[in-house]
């Protein structure tokens, strides 16, 4: 039993360590994650350019003012002025 463990031990393979490993793993994660966020703040900024647009063109033709209410500190509908909120079924 011994001698298993000595030969396991002897192994000088870089896979056979788990920090080789791990280090791939998260450094892969990372490399992954990088690219999520960076496609979510494009499609993050898109959305807030297109309710800003929303909001300008629908402040102006209701009010004459061009301000427009964005649901924004305690409107009546949070969601106001967004497209997201339209095209999402209302829960209940």
């Amino acid at each position: 039993m011994l001698e298993l463990a000595a030969a396991a031990a002897k192994s000088t393979s870089a896979w056979d360590e788990p920090g080789t490993l791990g280090f791939l793993v998260v450094f892969g994660m990372g490399i992954i994650l990088y690219f999520v966020f960076r496609s979510l703040s494009k499609h993050l900024r898109k959305l807030n350019e297109a309710a800003r647009l929303d909001a300008s063109r629908s402040g102006a033709d209701e009010t004459g003012t061009g301000v427009a209410d964005t649901g924004v500190a305690g409107t009546a509908d949070p969601g106001a002025g967004t497209r997201a909120s339209a095209s999402r079924p209302e829960r209940s």
